[in-house]
């Protein structure tokens, strides 16, 4: 075995045991989930990032329970790996919804889009299933913690579709020291194995990436759609933007386009309007906030990427081409890898002193 190889052997083992605790929960032999993303989460990605060794988590959005249903057969079918189900807390029929994962036997839950009751996460235990949830503060993921989430999900406003206020990085600051009861995913702007690696060394278990999966070959979005992300820089990924404090938008991160620039000139006209007193508030607020409605499925399955929805984060500049989801798993964990194995070349005596991977030391740089 050479010095590489040895070295490379220890810093597999080395990761191995820094998202343990994230492996364990999760069942899988790596600690990555796939984020949920509607119409992108489906069957097929889901069973291919399970069957690749990370953890899929189909997007329940607004299924219904039969749909829902058919969804985790279908995955089932597909793999016989743990996978998990992401539902929605204002979903109408999210009782039957969880009815639906209790007897499908879903072992993991993960409660989104809004702050999940205590009730809530008690009737998904009560199902067998683990809870993950999502906090934007410390003080949340104590309170989730206390409520009996069994995992806590942190994502900054790097990541795609509706986005909080706080970048990832901040947010791992704030939270991973204080909260150790429970496993902790970082998700947001993660699109290579250096940034997992750092993750993990701050105390995360895990973490969570949904962007590049978009353009995984088995996802079954539009060739289009993958097309505009591959073609996309990170720049390109920026939040919708609110006119007027009155009519309040939630900012939700996608690719500009067409549609993205008419929503400007659309919330203005609604709002002109109610100013001549032509529709009331509630009214006007609502037509805002319909006017992305079914825009999603128009740009990932129909391929309109000009007057769609192209939610992405800002990891989309790091996507450049259409892969399997096993070898974009194995990207990640071998860049992870490699970031290790060069530390151990630099501090490490018992290889000779050589750096790994042919580097050399000068002056206390890797060159």
């Amino acid at each position: 075995m050479t010095i590489a190889e040895d070295q490379t052997r220890d810093a597999r083992a080395r990761l191995d045991r820094l998202w343990s605790r994230g492996r364990d929960f999760l069942g899988t032999e790596f600690a990555i989930m796939g984020g949920a993303m509607t119409w992108v989460s489906e069957r097929n990605l889901v069973a291919a990032i399970s069957n690749g060794g990370g953890f899929g988590v189909l997007a329940s959005g607004s299924m219904s329970p039969d749909q829902l249903d058919a969804e985790i057969a279908g995955t089932r079918e597909r793999t016989s790996k743990p996978f998990g189900v992401n539902l929605i807390t204002m979903h109408p029929r999210l009782d039957d919804l969880i009815g639906v994962c209790a007897g499908r036997r879903v072992g993991h839950v993960v409660l989104a889009g809004g702050l999940p009751p205590s009730a809530v996460i008690r009737r998904v235990r009560e199902t067998g299933a683990k809870v993950v949830c999502f906090a934007p503060t410390a003080a949340t993921a104590r309170k989730l913690v206390k409520s009996g989430a069994d995992a806590i999900m942190i994502e900054g406003m790097e990541a795609g579709g509706h986005i909080g206020p706080v970048s990832t990085s901040v947010l791992a600051q704030e939270i991973l020291p204080v909260v150790s009861e429970v496993p902790v995913f970082v998700a947001g702007g993660i699109g290579r194995g250096e940034a997992i690696l750092s993750y993990l060394e701050m105390g995360a278990s895990g973490v969570q990436l949904g962007t590049r999966f978009v353009c995984a070959t088995e996802s079954i979005a539009h060739a289009r759609y993958k097309q505009a992300f591959i073609n996309a820089a990170a720049r390109d990924a920026i939040p919708s933007v609110q006119i007027d404090p009155r009519f309040p938008v939630i900012p939700v991160r996608a690719l500009t386009n067409e549609g993205t620039r008419r929503f400007m000139d659309f919330q203005r006209t609604v709002i002109d309007r109610f100013t001549r007193g032509e529709v009331g508030q509630k009214e006007a607020q609502l037509e805002i906030e319909h006017y992305w409605a079914g825009a999603l499925r128009r740009a990932v399955i129909e391929g309109d990427i000009e007057n769609g929805s192209l939610m992405a984060g800002q990891s989309v500049g790091m996507v450049t081409r259409e892969q399997p989801t096993a070898e974009i798993l194995n990207d990640l964990v071998d860049q992870a890898v490699h970031a290790l194995a060069l530390r151990s070349g630099l501090i490490g005596k018992a290889y000779g002193g050589e750096p790994a991977y042919g580097s050399k030391i000068v002056s206390g740089v890797v060159e």
